[in-house]
């Protein structure tokens, strides 16, 4: 990734940070929460790179019922 990408997910973090510290919160808190959502974020994505493609999404049920 391109140091551009660098400062534009790094002015979005500084926001993201500073709207929660407005709605009330500290700014390590908010800091730490960040971390432990990316790490959590960072693992399913390890494990399921793209859930979209997965299979096991429910489908509608054919209507070819006889009684239908």
């Amino acid at each position: 990734m391109s140091e551009d990408v660098s400062g534009e997910i790094r002015l979005l973090l500084e926001q993201l940070v500073d709207r929660f510290v407005v709605k009330g919160g500290k700014a390590p808190d908010v800091i730490k929460i960040m971390t432990r959502e990316l790490e959590e974020m960072k693992v399913a994505y390890e494990e399921d790179p793209d859930p979209v493609d997965d299979s096991a999404a429910i489908e509608e049920p054919a209507n070819d019922w006889p009684g239908a």
